[in-house]
């Protein structure tokens, strides 16, 4: 007996050990079966495309959102299309003015946060798609880099200040390179039958930049406070509410089952985040590459399976274990780097999976991708682990959680 258990506890460690040598599981979306429990409305799926652009073109369909739930409106060939360009212009000119303020020392790139667009929103209104299409450089989707490097350029030479004064042509020079590749803002125009400025059209959508809170949830600075949350792209440095991490998952599923919307900003660099709509958390291991899709999730080619040997037999389907994730673990990602602040997205629904467990049903900005058209699921352990902050209206958060944070 004594040999025989030996030789079982051996035959245990071994096995042991081999799985801990196997590489994880990679996440399979044909193994999933999604059951929708709450889906809000949403607008037709864009394409950021070659552009660093997530940040508005998440926070511009959430704001479409909110239109469509402010305003009521039932037919889908009435839900508003606001121009991300008009946007984007706008908040690269903001943001010229405070690099030169602030002798370069800033972030200035194409990436920013979603409370961007709130302030973009607030101090120069909103246009249709169909007024700035933001595309004046010959191509059908954005392709940013040449506009990037471009604009890039320009301000570090004017924060070296030759001339040892700044001149007063150097903001119209600017506003030049963004006029010539995104087009000129309006400032007014005609919009189905209805003259606008681009502040009465927003105002014609009900939206009020005051409205809207961010939320996030980190030990290293108080709960139940607001802190500028510290990553490179929140260069105006808005604040979000910090929360702990139940109160933090269980305000935005309490938005989504109310009929509220959420922005979503974080990491989608992980390997369980696919490139065919599933976002579950298996590993730290980092995939980067080419344009904005496939720096998070590889080349189509990358991504596509071996060609399986004929006397292989295939293997059972089943869906990967996910972490557990804590408020430590969360934490420690952060402050490891190991959770990065790659994309923003756009959570409109809750589903389930086969086995019961929970995701947000998420519109991305990627174009018509994958096996679900452009949408994607994160599990429940995605998002408590990566999701760095999200955004609603503050009607969304359950009273409870406004008292505490001084609401009104």
């Amino acid at each position: 007996m004594k040999v025989l258990k030996t030789i079982l506890a051996l035959s245990a460690a071994v096995a042991a050990l081999a799985a801990q040598a196997q590489p994880h599981p990679k996440a399979d979306p044909d193994n999933y079966v999604f059951t929708v429990v709450k889906q809000n409305p949403i607008t037709p799926v864009k394409n950021q495309y070659r552009s660093g652009t997530c940040w508005c073109f998440s926070a511009i369909s959430f704001l479409e959102s909110e239109a469509i739930r402010l305003c009521e409106i039932k037919d889908s060939t009435a839900y508003p299309d606001f121009s991300e360009m008009f946007v984007v212009s706008r908040s690269y000119q903001d943001r010229a003015d405070k690099y030169v303020r602030l002798d370069g020392n800033l972030t200035f790139a194409a990436g920013s946060e979603c409370e961007d667009v709130l302030h973009i929103m607030d101090d120069y209104g909103l246009v249709p798609q169909d007024v700035m299409s933001g595309m004046n450089y010959g191509t059908k989707l954005p392709v940013q880099g040449e506009l990037d490097a471009a604009l890039k350029g320009y301000i570090e030479a004017i924060v070296k200040n030759p001339n040892k004064k700044l001149s007063t042509a150097w903001k119209n020079g600017f506003k030049g390179i963004c006029d010539a590749y995104m087009g000129e803002a309006p400032e007014e125009f005609t919009y189905k039958g209805v003259k606008y400025t681009p502040a009465s059209f927003r105002d014609s959508y009900k939206l009020k930049s005051e409205d809207y809170v961010t939320l996030t949830s980190y030990t290293h600075h108080p709960f139940y406070k607001k802190f500028a949350v510290e990553v490179c792209d929140n260069w105006r440095g808005d604040q979000a509410y910090n929360v702990p991490l139940d109160e933090f998952m269980d305000a935005l599923y309490y938005a989504i089952e109310h009929g509220y919307t959420a922005t979503w900003g974080g990491d989608v660099s992980e390997p369980g985040f696919t490139r065919n709509g599933i976002g579950v958390l298996l590993d730290d291991a980092k995939v980067t590459a080419g344009s904005d899709q496939e720096r998070w999730t590889g080349k189509p080619e990358e991504k596509a399976d071996k060609k399986a040997k004929k006397d292989k037999k295939p293997e059972p389907k089943v869906i990967p274990a996910e972490r557990t994730v804590t408020q430590a673990d969360r934490q420690e990602w952060f402050d490891n780097k190991s959770t990065t602040d790659d994309h923003g997205m756009h959570a409109y629904g809750i589903a389930t999976d086969q086995n019961g467990t929970r995701y947000l049903m998420i519109k991305n900005s990627w174009g018509e991708t994958g096996k679900y058209n452009g949408l994607w699921y994160l599990s429940d352990s995605f998002t408590r682990g990566k999701a760095i902050t999200y955004m609603v209206h503050k009607d969304a958060l359950p009273q409870a959680l406004k008292d505490k944070l001084g609401i009104k």
